[in-house]
């Protein structure tokens, strides 16, 4: 979005303690609107900084679009900048274990006594009950929600390929912090939400717990359901390119058919709607196969998209840094990575899947280093330079 236009929540302050990736994503998308997020670090620095593997794009990722502050809050010192920072906030968000915040005096029910306008955003495993104890990760509330049972072959649960409960938690979270904001204009008061991986999985596989009320029948895992279309399948194809096609309405089979010089397929009374060629799919399916092998991926997709059919290429992640449509449209905004082996390169980041205006909401700070803006923000709490190095000296703070 142009910088010229405000932001929806330019103006809101939220002070964010989380690591990971469910509380970041909510800070981010607050971010992204244009929210000032000060985020509070450890003195050494979130951990998450320090992840490899599946976790070394965690940080990047889901924090831009914010301060940093870094603190011993274990520190007499350090806590109680912490506090004084709280107290300018609209919004907290946390996603620490249960307790930890109360600990520090840093819970809801504390500060709402002295900031009856506060909200509160808490990002769990499970909302209040009798799960509650328990330690939760997106891998663990896919296993138990449902989400790895449908995503995997049968008698083997497969975690889907994206930290999904984290992400959509996050925005949830977000969601709750927008809605409380609105109701704040209306009461006057704010309050505490609560969003959480488990209960967001259950909503996720929604659509299938439906189905079997619908039908009394259970879903099958993904890789071997009934679909509701007969041809919605990943082909290989004779070169041994993979690309997925989509024929599901008797329109497109119409065009399917006629592109392809399948007027037999067409004309078979057995295929005439989608309901039947769905219980003709393990005969169908093999001979569509059988009849366009002849085909590379490029030479479908193109017949596919010339006539309107839904079609995929099979992308890696790594390749959508390329990729002409999120290039054409600002999809990906440039960053700077602070973090590991390439601190300091540019990359890009992909941008919020919203346009306000006819723009995207773009990147206005890089995912910040630790630290990076603690001696702005202490500075505007009171802190003189003094105090500011006495703090350093004494290890309260990191700038």
């Amino acid at each position: 979005m142009s910088q010229q236009k405000t932001l929806p929540y330019a103006g809101i302050r939220i002070v964010e303690f989380t690591h990971m990736v469910m509380g970041p994503t909510c800070g981010m998308v607050l971010g992204d609107l244009g929210a000032e997020v000060i985020k509070v670090e450890p003195i050494e620095g979130d951990k998450t900084r320090e992840l490899v593997g599946s976790g070394a794009g965690f940080f990047p990722m889901f924090n831009r679009n914010k301060k940093s502050i870094a603190v011993d809050m274990k520190s007499a010192a350090g806590i109680e900048l912490v506090k004084k920072l709280v107290a300018t906030a609209d919004v907290v968000s946390e996603n620490f274990k249960p307790q930890t915040m109360a600990k520090l005096g840093l819970d809801y029910e504390t500060l709402k006594k002295t900031n009856p306008k506060l909200i509160y955003v808490s990002h769990k495993g499970f909302l209040p009950g009798p799960y509650d104890h328990r330690t939760a990760l997106d891998e663990v509330v896919q296993m138990m929600g449902g989400l790895a049972y449908m995503t995997g072959p049968e008698d083997r649960p497969l975690r889907a390929g994206s930290s999904v409960n984290d992400i959509m938690g996050g925005v949830f979270g977000a969601i709750g912090v927008m809605a409380a904001l609105r109701q704040r204009e209306i009461t006057g008061e704010g309050q505490e939400i609560q969003s959480s991986l488990f209960e967001n999985n259950v909503f996720l596989v929604g659509q299938h717990m439906m189905q079997y009320a619908m039908t009394g029948k259970p879903a099958k895992p993904m890789p071997s359901r009934i679909s509701a279309w007969a041809i919605y399948d990943v082909f290989e194809l004779g070169n041994g390119e993979k690309v997925f096609l989509a024929v599901v309405t008797d329109t497109q089979w119409k065009i399917f058919c006629d592109v392809f010089g399948f007027s037999d397929l067409f004309d078979d009374p057995s295929l005439q709607l989608n309901n039947q060629r769905v219980v003709a799919r393990p005969t169908l399916i093999p001979e569509i196969k059988k009849r366009i092998s002849g085909y590379t991926a490029a030479q479908i997709s193109a017949i596919f998209e010339e006539h309107g059919l839904p079609f995929a290429p099979i992308t890696k992640p790594e390749e959508l840094f390329n990729d002409p449509h999120l290039i054409a449209t600002g999809g990906l905004a440039p960053i700077t990575l602070t973090d590991g082996p390439r601190a300091g390169d540019q990359t890009t980041t992909p941008l919020l899947p919203i346009m306000m205006d006819g723009q995207r909401l773009g990147v206005r700070l890089n995912p910040p280093k630790s630290g990076e803006q603690t001696k702005e923000i202490l500075t505007q709490l009171g802190y003189s330079e003094s105090e500011i190095d006495g703090l350093v000296s004494n290890g309260s703070v990191n700038c």
